[in-house]
């Protein structure tokens, strides 16, 4: 199911266009996506198994990510259709940067994943035009209930997806050891050098670090951000 808008004040209507009802405990997976080949995506796999799905579960919360087939996201579809209760997977797509039936397609246009529950298309024609969205669209989810954002791997667009999770209070977790943005901010997390971005974003005090191989940390973080009342 997918519905196109075109300004942040539709999110709501779209939202319950969507047949979502908020709040939803909210979980935004951000990080990489066409950077990582098959052997870093098997990699990543137990995080999502035993760590991120559980939790998700446990607390009947809703996914959002960047909704095409690749990476963390083409992860998340996959993993949620292993499910026998799936949860709601919305993913947040940029018009001009995602193959779409019956338009034209864009140029170096991405396919959507197609596990995914839910889409929410929005304007924009380069990379990274949907950041801004996903943080929207996670904030109208949650409405008062807790949300967290799960970072993993990434390239230069993650520092802004995590900023903009920052910039709304949302509490970060990074994952230790999966590569690129996520490792320069974990370095930033534990008092590391680190570049500008990272050590602004770990000054916050929103951004924490769990490691790659320990999937159970990653699940006891999300549930103590998820189980937490909010003050919203």
């Amino acid at each position: 199911m997918a519905v196109e808008i075109s300004e942040v004040d539709d999110l709501r209507g779209a939202v319950t266009a969507l047949g979502l009802q908020p709040p939803l405990p909210t979980v935004v997976v951000v990080g990489g996506a066409g950077g990582l080949d098959e052997s870093d995506i098997e990699a990543l796999r137990p995080i999502f198994v035993a760590g991120l799905a559980p939790a998700v579960q446990r607390h009947k919360a809703a996914v959002v990510d960047g909704g095409t087939l690749s990476g963390v996201m083409r992860l998340c579809g996959e993993i949620r259709a292993s499910l026998p209760a799936p949860f709601p997977l919305v993913g947040v797509v940029a018009v001009g940067t995602v193959l779409l039936p019956g338009r034209p397609p864009p140029p170096d246009a991405a396919p959507l994943e197609p596990r995914h529950s839910h889409f929410v298309i929005v304007p924009g024609t380069t990379w990274g035009a949907e950041a801004p969205w996903i943080a929207q669209t996670a904030s109208v989810l949650a409405a008062s209930s807790s949300s967290a954002t799960v970072l993993i791997n990434g390239g230069e667009i993650a520092y802004d997806d995590v900023k903009r999770s920052v910039d709304a209070g949302r509490r970060v977790i990074v994952i230790e050891d999966s590569g690129r943005t996520a490792d320069r901010l974990a370095d930033a997390v534990h008092g590391e050098k680190s570049d500008r971005r990272g050590s602004a974003l770990a000054a916050s005090g929103l951004v924490t670090a769990v490691p790659l191989n320990d999937p159970a940390a990653l699940a006891a973080a999300l549930d103590a951000i998820l189980g937490a009342p909010t003050t919203a």
